[in-house]
C-alpha cells in the first residue's frame, strides 16, 4: 500500500468523522432550538419529550415535565420550526453547490442568477393579483406562483445568457443580475398599484425571509420536494464533477451538459419557487455554505453535496435561534441574519484573488 492510498484511507476517515459531527451537532441544535423562547424549558425535558413522541414512548418519559403546555409548545410551535429551518437550509445549500457547477463560478446561487428574485415575483403576483377563483389555485396560488416565477426567470437567464454565442459562467451571472432586478422592479410596481394593506404587509414577508409562519400542514410539500431533490443531487456527483472541467472534457466523457444545465436548473427552480412560497427570499445560503464545505472537503461532489446539505440545514437552525433571541420579545426576519452572516464573507471572496473551486 503506497502513501498515496494511505492518505485517502486517512482522508474518507476523517470525512466520516466530521459527517457524524454535523448529523450530531443538528440534534443537539435542534434540541437547543425547541427549548429556548419566551417559555424557557430546560434542555433535559426537551428532550425526554421528544424522545418520547419520537419513539411513540417507548423511550424517554414524561415523568419530568413541569407543565402540559410545554407539549404543545415543543410539538406544535417550535419542533414545525425547527423541521423548516433544516430543510429550508438543505434546500438553499442544494441548489447554491448545484448552481455553483452549473454556471462554474463558486460565487452563484439562485439569489444571485435571479431565481429567487422571479420566484418573489411570481409570489407577490399570487398574493396581491391572484390567479382567479379555482378551487386548486386558490390552495396552491402562492407556491404555483412562486416556482411559475422561479421557473420563467431561470428560462430568461439561460436565455438571456445564450444570445450571440455559447453562455459563459460570466454571462450567466450577468444575466442573472439583469432578470433578478427587472423581477424585483415588477414587484415593486405590483405593490405601488395594489390596494390591499393586508397583502402588502405579507409581501413584505418575502423580501426579507421568515419563518414564522412554520406548521406541519405545510412540511410534507416542502419535505418532499427537498428529500427528492437532495436524493437525486446525491447521485450527480460524477456530472457536477464534469461540469467544473468544462465542454471539451464532457465531450470526450460522453456527457451532454447542456441537458444536464438545462434539466438542473429547472429541478432548483422547483426547489427554490417551493422554499420561496413558504419562507421567502433568504439570500447567501445558497452562495457561503457550499464555499465553506468546500474548504473542509474539496471540491469532489461525491463529498461535497452531503456535506453541504448538513452544513446548511445546521446553519439555518441557528440562524433560526438568533432571529428569536438577539432582541428580547422581538423577532428578527431570518433573511436578515443570513445576509449580515453572508455579506462579509461574499465581500471577502470577491476581494481574495486567484479563488477557484479548490477553495
Amino acid at each position: 500500500m503506497d502513501k498515496q492510498d494511505v492518505s485517502r484511507i486517512g482522508m474518507g476517515k476523517i470525512y466520516y468523522v466530521i459527517i457524524l459531527l454535523l448529523i450530531g451537532s443538528i440534534i443537539i441544535s435542534a434540541v437547543y432550538s425547541v427549548s429556548i423562547g419566551q417559555v424557557s424549558i430546560p434542555f433535559k425535558q426537551s428532550m425526554d419529550i421528544l424522545l418520547h413522541t419520537l419513539t411513540n414512548g417507548k423511550v424517554g418519559t414524561l415523568d419530568s415535565v413541569d407543565s402540559e403546555s410545554y407539549l404543545n409548545i415543543i410539538l406544535q410551535v417550535r419542533m414545525p420550526r425547527v423541521v423548516f429551518a433544516l430543510l429550508i437550509g438543505v434546500g438553499l445549500a442544494l441548489c447554491g453547490a448545484v448552481m455553483q457547477a452549473v454556471v462554474q463560478n463558486p460565487l452563484a446561487d439562485p439569489y444571485i442568477l435571479g431565481i429567487s428574485s422571479g420566484a418573489s415575483l411570481g409570489a407577490t403576483f399570487a398574493i396581491l393579483v391572484g390567479f382567479g377563483s379555482s378551487a386548486l389555485l386558490a390552495q396552491f396560488g402562492v407556491a404555483f406562483g412562486a416556482f411559475a416565477g422561479a421557473m420563467i426567470t431561470s428560462m430568461a437567464v439561460l436565455i438571456l445568457s445564450s444570445i450571440g454565442g455559447k453562455a459563459t459562467s460570466v454571462k450567466l451571472v450577468l444575466s442573472g443580475v439583469v432578470i433578478g432586478a427587472l423581477c424585483s422592479s415588477f414587484s415593486s410596481l405590483i405593490i405601488f398599484f395594489a390596494n390591499n394593506a393586508e397583502g402588502i404587509k405579507t409581501v413584505t414577508f418575502w423580501s426579507m425571509g421568515s419563518l414564522a409562519s412554520a406548521s406541519w400542514d405545510k412540511t410534507p410539500i416542502l419535505t418532499i420536494v427537498i428529500v427528492l431533490g437532495a436524493a437525486l443531487f446525491l447521485f450527480q456527483h460524477r456530472v457536477l464533477n464534469t461540469m467544473l472541467l468544462g465542454d471539451e472534457s464532457a465531450i470526450t466523457l460522453g456527457i451532454n451538459l447542456s441537458a444536464y444545465r438545462k434539466l438542473y436548473m429547472i429541478l432548483t427552480s422547483l426547489i427554490t419557487g417551493t422554499m420561496v412560497a413558504y419562507a421567502g427570499m433568504i439570500g447567501f445560503v445558497g452562495l457561503i455554505i457550499p464555499h465553506i464545505t468546500r474548504g473542509i472537503f474539496g471540491a469532489d461532489h461525491k463529498r461535497l453535496m452531503l456535506g453541504t446539505l448538513l452544513l446548511g440545514g445546521l446553519f439555518m437552525i441557528w440562524a433560526d435561534i438568533l432571529s428569536r433571541t438577539l432582541i428580547q420579545n422581538v423577532e428578527l426576519p431570518i433573511g436578515i441574519i443570513t445576509s449580515v452572516i453572508g455579506s462579509p464573507l461574499f465581500i471577502y471572496m470577491i476581494v481574495k484573488k486567484g479563488y477557484n473551486f479548490g477553495g
